[in-house]
């Protein structure tokens, strides 16, 4: 007798997801809202696999063929301009999701994916994925009400980039990193200073000043080791409560 694709066990023999895992992405934004059994019927096709550091996940201009969501590790999203410069779009990790956008153009992806360090990764097939949403009129409306929220949050972080000082937005990037939400913390930035200026929308040196004027508000830097005294406090003027200078 066939095996169901509903079928935990089955589903981590073929896709290496877990049900931990099941359970981790029902907690995504993009998937929240499916049944169980959506995911699993969802995720059939998919795959969990590692990638080293350096590598290129996608090219710009490269057909987009999968989605992805990082289980481990960090992504930059970027384009390439016609003049050579390069635009961090956004840095992801653990929990979310790139490429859902562009695998329904079957053109050219307008954005590139590169994997900062090594990085654990679910893979989902574009064309499968999309095959789901067709059989499935209500996994369809669910993934877009997901995908409209997610859209929502791209634009609240765009306008965090225009109206937030280079320190306010500093202190919100480290405050992401904090397992805690509240009391002393200690940080290793995850990758280098240049691309978390660049992925803050400033110039290095303007990333080291901001540093700098987050020593007042609690924030020691010693190389990549960060201790903040406070995470709740640094949270709260990352929010704009003071400091409006860049």
């Amino acid at each position: 007798m066939m095996e169901s694709p509903l079928e935990e066990d089955w589903l981590f023999r073929r896709t290496g997801i877990g049900p931990e895992e099941l359970d981790f992405l029902g907690q995504v934004p993009l998937f929240a809202g499916l049944t169980r059994a959506q995911l699993a019927l969802l995720m059939s096709d998919a795959s969990v696999r590692r990638y080293g550091g350096g590598t290129t996940l996608f090219y710009q201009e490269e057909a987009a063929k999968n989605l992805f969501v990082i289980f481990e590790g960090w992504v930059k999203v970027f384009r390439q301009t016609p003049g050579g410069r390069e635009i961090v779009i956004a840095v992801l990790t653990r929990g979310e999701p790139f490429g859902e956008t562009t695998i329904f153009d079957p053109e050219a992806s307008p954005l590139g994916a590169f994997a900062v360090t090594d990085a654990r990764l679910l893979v989902v097939p574009g064309e499968r994925f999309i095959a789901h949403i067709r059989d499935n009129s209500d996994l369809a409306l669910r993934l877009l009400a997901a995908m409209s929220a997610h859209q929502h949050r791209l634009v609240q972080q765009v306008e965090q980039l225009t109206v937030r000082s280079t320190s306010e937005r500093l202190a919100g990037f480290l405050c992401r990193l904090c397992p805690e939400t509240t009391g002393a913390a200690e940080i290793d930035l995850p990758f280098d200073k240049s691309l978390i200026a660049s992925r803050l929308g400033m110039q290095p040196e303007s990333l080291s000043r901001a540093l700098a004027r987050l020593r007042a508000h609690g924030v020691v830097a010693r190389g990549s080791a960060i201790m903040i005294a406070d995470v709740a406090a640094l949270l709260r003027f990352s929010e704009g409560d003071v400091d409006k200078g860049a």
